[in-house]
């Protein structure tokens, strides 16, 4: 019997609306992977499209839960961070990621703090500084234009040029390992991913059909497929393409559903899965 895969990932947990663990959690789960959750907190609902939601910060739990890991010697094969809620956490993240990760394993960062051009509710620079050294431990980021941004202390702006989008890939490769997946590249029918190798300095970019139609989310159901689809031995431009299929689909399922307003059906869209593995 082969070992079993295990990922730790790290985000909140929003009880309500599609969104960080809740969909992280079955999504990485349905490759067949063990997925273990540490939240950094807990809200009734997201934060798009609420109001009067309410939040539970957890950054006391966090050293906790790891000196009880260790205790325990559980161990992981990767760790996956998504949304974090204050700067204080991704000190004890680090230590997570420096005691918990199992040799070789590897690390994805998605700085889920922005978009649009605007920080999300609570984050600043600072916090997109903080931010910034937490994907120097990444083996793989996975930014949007606006926190690479943020990162890069550019101005941002609705669209980038393909040029443009590259030569931004090549400046984040100073806070990666190794991969930089820099999502929103657009041109008229199509969504494209800019991935930049900086062991080789190679850049793919890989395409998606366009869907008209924007949704809180989208994100985090990319980067949890691209997850998946990595560990089990994707090539970075075949996960991000199962990725921007599996998305594309998933608000496919979602258009024309006027009540469904705060995520997508990305649950509809799992059972396709297998077949975006073989076909990609």
């Amino acid at each position: 019997m082969n070992e079993t895969i295990k990922i730790l990932t790290i985000q909140d947990i929003s009880c309500y609306g599609q969104c960080s663990i809740t969909v992280a959690l079955p999504v990485v789960s349905a490759f067949g992977i063990e997925t273990a959750i540490l939240p950094s907190a807990v809200l009734s609902t997201h934060t798009s499209g609420f109001t009067d939601f309410t939040v539970r910060d957890l950054t006391e739990d966090l050293p906790e839960i790891r000196k009880h890991w260790e205790k325990e010697g559980i161990s992981f094969d990767a760790i996956y961070t998504g949304f974090i809620a204050s700067q204080e956490q991704l000190d004890y993240i680090k230590d997570i990621i420096d005691s918990r990760l199992k040799e070789g394993g590897l690390v994805f960062v998605d700085p889920a703090m922005a978009d649009h051009g605007e920080f999300y509710n609570g984050f600043d620079q600072e916090f997109a500084d903080a931010m910034g050294e937490l994907c120097k431990l990444g083996d793989y980021i996975l930014p949007n234009t606006t926190e690479a941004c943020y990162i890069l202390h550019k101005p941002w702006k609705e669209t980038f040029s393909k040029d443009e989008m590259i030569e931004m890939a090549k400046e984040l490769s100073s806070f990666t390992k190794r991969y930089v997946i820099l999502k929103g590249y657009e041109n008229e029918d199509q969504m494209g991913m800019i991935i930049f190798d900086k062991q080789d300095e190679s850049i793919e970019i890989v395409y998606n059909d366009k869907v008209d139609y924007v949704s809180h989310g989208t994100g985090d159901v990319f980067a949890s497929s691209f997850v998946g689809s990595t560990m089990l031995g994707k090539s970075p431009s075949s996960a991000a393409k199962v990725a921007g299929e599996f998305t594309k689909k998933a608000i496919e399922k979602t258009v024309g559903d006027e009540t469904h307003t705060y995520g997508v059906k990305f649950e509809q869209a799992i059972p396709e899965l297998y077949d975006l593995l073989k076909e990609f």
